[in-house]
């Protein structure tokens, strides 16, 4: 099977995209220093990542193996289900090599390289993040089509692209879907609208989601090490169990879930609800 991959082709990238990437870089960063986990912020500065252009691939790779055997592969897009998964299986993450245009800032809808790169790939010179991510594209080579499949690719949407994380009483992001957005990494943490509810396995792969808008769930672990344990199940027994059940509609709130408010602007602790 193909798999899918290019040549980044680094030589052909304009002044104009290299601009671009500059301009989010700078702009992101400053977002997100008392936003986003520490472990995000201390991989960009392992990877070395800067506002001097789009990364060329080849130069990122030599310190991401160094650090977790991971390594980043250029895409020209979204690629097959079953393509992505084998990649996460082998530790190499899919990016776009095309970056957005200048009047698209603020929001696209295909993940391009500063989402890619930026959001994703600063995480996975952690070495417990790493673990996850290689062990969510172990679960998704093994599964069938059907609705185990939207079941898991919800799991990676709530973790991977809009995860929350707990920090004390502080709430920070690590989803590449927020980190690389200037909006969402906001809205995330200070709007009083969308329900930041405390990780279950079960309530994350049930509950749908919207790609077209801020989303209205985000889910809040304890660690990169709690998720692990929590998500070190028997994945085929969970699908079973979860078959023929309905799935929650995005903002749903239910009676068992545990919510937390968004951060203050003050920066204290800020309280836990409890329904």
């Amino acid at each position: 099977m193909d798999d899918c991959t290019i040549p980044q082709r680094w030589s052909e990238y304009s002044a104009a995209e290299h601009a671009i990437w500059n301009r989010l870089f700078v702009r992101q960063l400053a977002q997100l220093q008392d936003r986003a986990v520490p472990a995000f912020l201390a991989g960009v500065r392992a990877l070395d990542l800067r506002p001097d252009g789009i990364p060329e691939f080849a130069a990122l790779n030599q310190r991401l193996q160094r650090l977790t055997g991971w390594s980043v592969v250029a895409v020209p897009g979204l690629v097959p289900e079953e393509v992505f998964f084998r990649h996460l299986a082998q530790r190499q993450f899919v990016a776009g090599r095309f970056i957005r245009r200048a009047d698209q800032l603020d929001y696209l809808q295909e993940p391009d390289v500063f989402h890619d790169v930026f959001g994703h790939v600063p995480l996975l010179a952690d070495p417990v993040y790493a673990s996850y991510m290689q062990a969510y594209g172990e679960a998704g080579s093994r599964l069938p089509q059907g609705q185990a499949l939207e079941e898991l690719a919800r799991l990676y949407w709530y973790t991977v692209e809009f995860g929350l994380v707990r920090d004390g009483g502080r709430l920070q992001i690590f989803g590449a879907g927020i980190v690389s957005s200037n909006g969402e990494s906001a809205y995330a943490l200070d709007s009083p609208e969308p329900l930041r509810l405390a990780f279950d396995l079960r309530r994350t792969l049930r509950t749908e989601y919207r790609i077209d808008a801020f989303q209205k769930n985000y889910f809040v672990i304890e660690s990169f090490e709690d998720l692990v344990r929590r998500t070190t199940v028997d994945f085929g027994g969970l699908y079973q169990e979860l078959a023929g059940t309905a799935p929650i509609k995005v903002g749903t709130r239910l009676p068992t879930d545990v919510l937390f408010a968004p951060n203050p602007a003050s920066g204290l602790a800020r309280n836990r609800l409890t329904a």
